[in-house]
Parts: C-alpha cells; structure tokens; sequence
C-alpha cells in the first residue's frame, strides 16, 4: 500500500499520456480528451493515427502534446509500412511517437533489422520516439536486449505495454530504469486503473504513465467531488 504522503507529494498529471486508443473511438471523444488534457495538465494525448491531425489543431498553442502509436498493436508491420506511418504522423502535427518493436525480430534475434527499424524512424521523423517492447511477451534477456538495441537507435522512452497483452508491472519498471540508468524514459502504460498503481509504478522509475483513465485517477487522488465534473467513460 502506497502512503498517503506520496499522493501529496507527487504531482502525477504532467507525467500522463491521456489515452485513447479503442477501436470504436470517435472524434468527439478526441476533442473531449484534448480538452481534458489542457485542462488537468497531461503531458500528452496519444490517439489512433487517422486523429492526428484533428489533435494537433485542438492543442494548437497550448501544452499537452500530440502522441500517435506506430505499428500498433502487434509490431509486425514491415519497416517501410512503419516509417510511412511515422513520418505521416509528424507531418501530421504528432511530435510523440510510440513505436511497437517488431517482437519476432527480437525473438529471432535480428538484432540489425530491429536497430534499424527504430534508428530510421527517429532519424527521419526527428520527433520523441517511445519504443513499445510488450514486456509480458519477453523474457528478461530479451528485454534487457531490446532495451539496448532501441537506446542506441536513438529511443528517447522504453514503454513496457501495448496494454493488448497484459500490462505494465513494478518489477518491470524497474528492470528498465536499471538497464536505462537514466539514459531514457521510462513509460508505463497498460491496466493502470488505481492512484496506488500509479503512485507505485512512478516510485518504481517510470517517468510517464500511459492511461485512459487519468481523470480518475486525478479523482482518487484528490478525493474530488462526486459529479463536479462530468466526462464519457471508456472500458480499457
């Protein structure tokens, strides 16, 4: 269990990525979690590629940032297809990019196609890419080398989850600030649905939590009002 201290002195809204990456997302619910993303402080939104461009105008001006997945959710798109995609998106106005690993690669130890799938999108794209390695699909060692090859490919985050195949843990965190020794982020994304999860996984060393539920979690946090702020809520 988390103190309570730590709900107080850690400041948990500038480290989310208000998300919202259902299949059946619609454009109003893009504009609600823009604007829910300027009003409590996220660090970023990150929505489906074809809302790119209807994100960027929303948060024009203002802090959130503009976050878009690549090769979502399963990583096995062909290099090209996810360069395309990455570069549409930054032409698009995302300057956030999670990119899934292609896990196969990884697993077939193609170390070379897999650092150079990553270096060319954050080389040609010139935008934060986060690196997906779906952590409950790896093993250690396996993390451990993904965790390599995507940093020396220029990945500015290590994300643990998709949030498709389970989602992210204590334990993992903290293997990847151990491998990352502060070199990168780490984003924790996948089933954070409590304060104490969230609380945990900051403490552990992620450094953005990636989350559909941050309105909630703000709620917990601060013990809010029942109704004093109404919003559509989506299932994970």
């Amino acid at each position: 269990m988390v103190a309570a201290a730590d709900y107080r002195e850690i400041d948990i809204a500038p480290l989310i990525d208000h998300t919202l990456l259902i299949p059946t997302a619609t454009p109003a619910q893009v504009e609600q979690w823009c604007m829910e993303a300027d009003r409590f402080g996220f660090a970023a939104v990150c929505i489906n590629p074809v809302y790119v461009r209807q994100a960027a105008e929303l948060l024009h001006g203002k802090k959130p940032k503009v976050c878009t997945v690549i090769g979502f959710p399963t990583g096995a798109t062909t290099a090209a297809v996810k360069l395309y995609e990455a570069q549409e998106a930054a032409d698009s106005g995302a300057t956030e990019l999670d990119v899934v690993i292609n896990l196969g690669w990884l697993k077939a130890e193609k170390t070379e196609a897999l650092h150079r799938e990553i270096a060319e999108i954050c080389e040609e794209t010139g935008q934060t890419v986060k690196v997906i390695l779906e952590t409950t699909l790896l093993t250690e060692a396996e993390k451990r080398l993904a965790a390599d090859i995507c940093m020396d490919a220029g990945a500015a985050f290590l994300k643990t989850s998709t949030g498709w195949n389970g989602g992210a843990t204590v334990a993992d965190v903290r293997l990847l600030k151990e491998i990352a020794k502060e070199r990168v982020g780490i984003k924790a994304s996948g089933g954070i649905r409590t304060i104490d999860q969230a609380i945990e996984l900051i403490l552990a060393g992620a450094t953005r939590l990636g989350t559909s539920r941050s309105v909630d979690l703000l709620r917990q946090r601060d013990n809010l009002e029942k109704g004093s702020y109404q919003r559509t809520v989506i299932s994970d």
